[in-house]
Protein backbone atom coordinates (compact mmCIF):
# COMPACT_ATOMS: atom_id res chain seq x y z
CA UNK A 1 0.00 0.00 0.00
CA UNK A 2 1.60 3.70 -1.10
CA UNK A 3 0.35 6.39 0.44
CA UNK A 4 0.13 9.45 -2.10
CA UNK A 5 0.47 13.24 -0.50
CA UNK A 6 -2.65 15.51 -2.02
CA UNK A 7 -3.17 19.47 -2.37
CA UNK A 8 -6.05 19.88 -0.34
CA UNK A 9 -6.84 22.13 3.01
CA UNK A 10 -8.27 19.22 4.50
CA UNK A 11 -6.05 15.89 3.74
CA UNK A 12 -2.96 15.58 3.84
CA UNK A 13 -2.70 11.99 1.82
CA UNK A 14 -4.48 8.74 0.76
CA UNK A 15 -3.87 5.20 0.25
CA UNK A 16 -5.88 2.37 -0.95
CA UNK A 17 -5.28 -1.12 0.19
CA UNK A 18 -6.38 -2.92 -3.39
CA UNK A 19 -7.25 -6.80 -1.71
CA UNK A 20 -9.30 -4.94 1.46
CA UNK A 21 -11.03 -2.28 -0.74
CA UNK A 22 -9.65 0.03 2.38
CA UNK A 23 -9.11 3.78 1.69
CA UNK A 24 -6.90 5.49 4.21
CA UNK A 25 -7.42 8.96 4.60
CA UNK A 26 -4.57 11.09 6.89
CA UNK A 27 -5.92 14.44 7.59
CA UNK A 28 -4.07 17.52 7.90
CA UNK A 29 -4.87 17.58 11.57
CA UNK A 30 -2.45 13.93 11.90
CA UNK A 31 -5.78 11.71 12.15
CA UNK A 32 -6.16 8.89 10.28
CA UNK A 33 -8.82 7.33 9.03
CA UNK A 34 -9.59 3.25 7.61
CA UNK A 35 -13.17 3.52 5.54
CA UNK A 36 -14.23 -0.16 4.75
CA UNK A 37 -15.59 -1.28 1.49
CA UNK A 38 -14.72 1.26 -0.77
CA UNK A 39 -14.80 0.91 -4.15
CA UNK A 40 -11.45 1.12 -6.16
CA UNK A 41 -13.36 3.93 -8.27
CA UNK A 42 -14.21 6.37 -5.15
CA UNK A 43 -10.23 6.01 -4.59
CA UNK A 44 -9.19 7.29 -8.26
CA UNK A 45 -11.90 10.12 -8.47
CA UNK A 46 -10.68 11.38 -4.66
CA UNK A 47 -7.37 11.50 -6.26
CA UNK A 48 -8.33 13.36 -9.52
CA UNK A 49 -11.47 15.68 -7.46
CA UNK A 50 -10.67 19.15 -7.70
CA UNK A 51 -11.77 19.66 -4.16
CA UNK A 52 -10.55 16.38 -2.05
CA UNK A 53 -12.26 17.77 1.14
CA UNK A 54 -15.85 18.06 -0.90
CA UNK A 55 -15.83 14.66 -2.83
CA UNK A 56 -14.75 13.08 0.81
CA UNK A 57 -17.84 14.57 2.45
CA UNK A 58 -20.24 14.25 -0.71
CA UNK A 59 -18.91 10.63 -1.71
CA UNK A 60 -17.32 8.78 1.37
CA UNK A 61 -18.73 10.63 4.93
CA UNK A 62 -21.15 8.73 6.24
CA UNK A 63 -21.33 5.99 3.47
CA UNK A 64 -18.39 3.44 4.78
CA UNK A 65 -18.16 1.69 7.98
CA UNK A 66 -14.50 3.33 9.21
CA UNK A 67 -12.29 3.20 12.50
CA UNK A 68 -9.76 5.71 13.52
CA UNK A 69 -6.45 4.55 13.27
CA UNK A 70 -3.17 5.50 15.59
CA UNK A 71 -1.21 8.38 14.52
CA UNK A 72 1.72 6.08 14.76
CA UNK A 73 0.62 4.33 11.26
CA UNK A 74 3.26 5.08 8.36
CA UNK A 75 2.21 7.68 5.83
CA UNK A 76 3.96 9.14 3.10
CA UNK A 77 6.20 11.65 5.25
Amino acid sequence: MKWVRVESKALAAVAYDHDWHHLYLEFRSGDIYCYRDVPIDRYEELLVADSKGKYFRRHILNRYPYQRISRAFPTAS
